[in-house]
């Protein structure tokens, strides 16, 4: 396994970021994304919203000190919620079971919840390898789709 590190996001991060988030593949699988990816200036100003908000707390993935992703957890109607994003190049390495393991070392808040594309199977594995477990489904418009998906609900205790 390669050298899986987590710090805090960076100015120097974000034109990786916004590559790796418009990738088209990774944005079908993920589903509920920005309406329009390749929209820099709406990206850059969700990015300055999401940075001057000290109750979220984001991560970027750097595997051999290389950004391969983010994480991030923010609480939403009293409930921490869970987040991230990994470059498609990485898939499958187990970088993302890494990088969590450490995130929720970093943010012990309990508990914590979740959800992804029900038919996103490699983030479902992800999730419930690190203690996650399924709570429920829901319908939710994924803007990469262009309309209702069922999603996977967990939370970890």
């Amino acid at each position: 396994m390669a050298d899986v590190v987590l710090r805090e996001l960076q100015d120097e991060d974000l034109d990786a970021v916004f590559e790796q988030m418009r990738d088209p593949e990774a944005v079908q699988m993920a589903a509920f994304t920005s309406r329009d990816p390749n929209d820099r200036s709406a990206f850059d100003a969700h990015m300055k919203r999401l940075r001057a908000n000290p109750e979220i707390i984001n991560r970027a993935i750097l595997r051999d000190g290389v950004l391969v992703g983010t994480i991030g957890s923010w609480v939403m109607e009293g409930e921490r919620e869970l987040t991230y994003w990994i470059d498609r190049s990485v898939w499958g390495q187990g970088v993302a079971s890494e990088a969590l393991r450490q995130f929720l070392e970093v943010v012990p808040a309990r508990p914590m919840y979740a959800r992804a594309a029900s038919d996103n199977r490699g983030s479902l594995r992800v999730l419930e390898k690190a203690g996650f477990r399924v709570t429920g489904t829901d319908m939710g418009y994924a803007n990469a789709r262009a309309g209702e998906i069922e999603e996977t609900l967990l939370q970890l205790d």
